[in-house]
């Protein structure tokens, strides 16, 4: 993992490029203002991943340098959470006094929540045995977390693999299952303000909501109260019974999934191809209104393009501009850019998060 440079001071500066980038990039569109949503100038990323260093009695964590790629040691990380720094150096000085969780331990990832909760990963290039297990209990105990052993085809789980997240969202809370490597939101604070512009532009829409890629129903938990009813997509298998429990945590009963990719979903939508997995969802029996896409950064394939037109609203959430540019040029044909957002989930990075939403010419 390579490290951002944590500057507090220039936060202002960074982000005023950004804004200015953006807007120089999508005035073609002929956009309305650019809503602006602010990162936690530090502190802001729930989770992380470093490299295990050792020397003599000694063990490090490091990291890569941006530009030369070189590798260094660290012992805080001002992008983490608070709870990823109070826990760096007190678990590494425990973990140098037992050789058994020492040993060939070559990569630690941390998952933590705004409440507290905190899963560490430790990798290793050896088998876990009892007692190595029995070593990280008592760490586990000791630090009030989660831990999880990996080797090659191992997995040691020692009380559960995820963390339950609560995020705030217009004033009410809701609750999320976040497995541990699985994708979730990184920036938890800028997620919410996805979450909230997101909700925001929906409110008042009235039929059915499709949305592609959902994840572990970060967005549909929030959404599904917008509409009557929801019908998701998503491929991940281990993200689509996350969202499962999620629906469950936020007493969400009007979604259904389907496990398709994208491309599978226009097929089937097009009436190109049968899926099993479809076989107990009557796509007839919807009446969307509204499409939502949060497509990885590849962006929308050209069939994914043509479908979105088939809808009178679309939210386009989006982590590469540059795709989302592409995308616009051709939904922009048959729609009109409504409002469009820059979300600062990368602080002191090039990367930028951007919502749009659309409505029918």
């Amino acid at each position: 993992m390579s490290l951002a440079v944590v500057e507090p001071e220039k936060y202002a500066a960074q982000l005023a490029e950004k804004v200015s980038l953006t807007r120089e990039e999508f005035q073609a569109f002929d956009i309305p203002e650019l809503e602006i949503f602010r990162s936690r100038p530090e502190h802001y990323r729930m989770r992380a991943e470093f490299r295990i260093w050792h020397e003599g009695e000694h063990s490090f964590y490091r990291m890569f340098d941006s530009e030369t790629k070189q590798p260094f040691s660290i012992d805080q990380f001002p992008a983490g959470s608070e709870r990823i720094n109070q826990l760096m150096m007190p678990l590494m000085r425990d973990i140098e006094q037992h050789e058994i969780l020492r040993k060939r331990l070559f990569q630690m990832e941390f998952l933590t929540t705004q409440t507290g909760e905190a899963l560490i990963s430790m990798l290793y290039h050896k088998q876990l045995n009892d007692v190595w297990k029995v070593a990280a209990e008592k760490l586990q105990t000791t630090h009030n977390i989660r831990i999880i052993g990996r080797a090659r085809k191992q997995k040691v789980v020692l009380d559960r693999d995820y963390v339950v997240e609560s995020l705030k969202v217009l004033g009410k809370t809701y609750q999320y299952t976040q497995v541990e490597n699985s994708f979730t939101q990184p920036n938890a604070g800028v997620n919410e303000h996805m979450l909230g512009w997101a909700s925001r532009v929906c409110d008042g829409i009235k039929g059915d909501l499709l949305e592609l890629y959902c994840g572990n129903g970060n967005f549909t938990c929030v959404l599904a109260n917008h509409f009557d009813k929801v019908l998701a997509t998503e491929i991940s298998k281990t993200s689509v019974n996350s969202a499962h429990n999620n629906f469950k945590l936020n007493n969400i009963q009007n979604v259904q999934i389907a496990r398709l990719s994208s491309e599978e979903f226009t097929q089937a939508m097009n009436r190109e191809r049968l899926f099993r997995r479809l076989q107990d969802i009557d796509l007839d029996s919807y009446q969307v209104s509204t499409i939502f896409v949060d497509p990885p950064r590849a962006g929308l394939d050209a069939g994914t393009e043509t479908l979105v037109q088939n809808f009178d609203n679309i939210v386009y959430i989006s982590c590469n501009p540059e795709t989302l540019k592409q995308n616009l040029e051709k939904i922009t044909e048959t729609h009109t850019v409504q409002r469009i957002a820059l979300f600062d989930q990368f602080p002191y990075t090039h990367h930028r998060e951007m919502g749009v939403f659309l409505t029918r010419k």
